[in-house]
C-alpha cells in the first residue's frame, strides 16, 4: 500500500505576514446560552439567536487570504441549533450502530495512530468524507452549517479574528503535542515540507473536546483540535456578490470548504474567518464537523 502524505491545513494558504491577535470590541453580547441534549447522538446543542455580523477578515488580521475579503455584513435571520463540541467517536458509534455503518478508518499520521482502535470515545471523530459527515448531521435530525452560520456562531459575538489568547482556546501545533513547539520558527527554517516530522517525533494529535475556554456563545473547539465541514461549495469570489442575507453558498462546485483550524497547523490559519477547501471525497486525520439542527 503506497505511504500516505499527511499536509497540515495550512499548507495549502499562501503565507503572508503574521497574525497580530487585538482585542476589539464585541459585536454584541450574546443571550444567555439555551443547551439541549440530542438523544440519538447523545450531544449537546447550543441555541444561536437571529443576529448579524460582519464576516471574512477580521479588523486585527493581518495575514488574510483574498478569499476572506471583502469583509461584509450578514444577517443570520432564523435562529437554529449548533453542536457545542465537535461530532465525537462515542456518537458516531451511536450513529453506526443504529444504521449499520462501520467506524471510518482508523485516524493516524505516518501510521502513528492518533485514537488508537477509536477507544477514546471523547475524541472528536475524524477521517470522513463530505458526504459521511452530512448523512451523520442528517440522522441526527439536522445538517452542515453554512459558512455564514459557522462563522456567526464561531464568532460568538466578537469582532475579533479570535475569541480569546489562542493558547486559551484551541489545541493547535504549537500545544497539542508532548512538548511546546514554535511552529512558526519551524517552518520559517525548515520550510513546509519538514513540518509533518516535527508534529510526529512530538506526538501531536487530537485532544477530547471541551478542554478548551468556550466562545460567547457556549461552544468549544470552534478553534482548533479539528477543522470542520461545512455545508457550502467553494467560490474564491463568493464574498463579492454573497446576498446579504442567509447566504446559502454557490449552488455548485469542485471543492467543499472547512474552517476552524486544527491540532496541526501553525497560528494563522487558526481564525474563525480563515477558510480552506478540500475534494469532499478526502479523508483527513485534522478534519471532522459539527452539526446545525434548523429551530422546530
Amino acid at each position: 500500500m503506497p505511504r500516505r502524505v499527511y499536509i497540515p491545513l495550512f499548507a495549502f494558504a499562501i503565507l503572508a505576514t503574521p497574525v497580530v491577535l487585538a482585542t476589539l470590541a464585541d459585536e454584541g453580547p450574546p443571550a444567555p446560552a439555551q443547551v439541549r441534549e440530542n438523544p440519538k447522538g447523545k450531544l449537546k446543542y447550543v441555541w444561536i439567536p437571529p443576529g448579524s455580523f460582519t464576516m471574512g477578515c477580521s479588523p486585527d488580521e493581518t495575514r488574510c487570504q483574498g478569499d476572506q475579503k471583502p469583509s461584509h455584513r450578514v444577517t443570520i435571520s432564523r435562529g437554529f441549533w449548533i453542536g457545542q463540541t465537535e461530532v465525537t467517536v462515542g456518537a458516531y458509534k451511536r450513529f453506526g450502530q443504529r444504521t449499520g455503518r462501520s467506524m471510518p478508518r482508523e485516524a493516524d499520521q505516518f501510521g502513528r495512530p492518533l485514537n488508537p482502535g477509536w477507544g477514546n470515545d471523547s475524541m472528536p471523530i475524524v477521517n470522513l468524507t463530505w458526504r459521511q459527515a452530512q448523512a451523520y448531521c442528517n440522522w441526527a435530525g439536522g445538517r452542515l452549517p453554512t459558512e455564514a452560520e459557522w462563522e456567526y456562531s464561531a464568532r460568538g459575538g466578537n469582532a475579533s479574528g479570535r475569541y480569546g489568547a489562542l493558547d486559551e482556546v484551541a489545541w493547535y501545533a504549537d500545544n497539542s503535542g508532548r512538548e511546546r513547539l514554535d511552529s512558526t520558527t519551524i517552518i520559517d527554517r525548515h520550510g513546509l515540507k519538514a513540518f509533518p516530522q516535527h508534529l510526529i517525533d512530538n506526538g501531536n494529535s487530537l485532544h477530547q473536546v471541551a478542554q478548551k475556554r468556550p466562545n460567547g456563545f457556549g461552544l468549544f473547539d470552534v478553534l482548533g483540535n479539528v477543522s470542520e465541514w461545512v455545508n457550502d461549495w467553494f467560490d474564491s469570489m463568493y464574498y463579492r456578490n454573497s446576498p446579504p442575507q442567509d447566504p446559502p453558498g454557490p449552488v455548485s462546485g469542485r471543492a467543499r470548504v472547512r474552517r476552524g483550524g486544527s491540532w496541526s497547523d501553525p497560528p494563522w490559519p487558526v481564525t474563525v474567518s480563515f477558510r480552506n477547501t478540500l475534494n469532499p471525497r478526502g479523508r483527513y486525520a485534522d478534519l471532522g464537523l459539527r452539526c446545525t439542527r434548523d429551530a422546530e
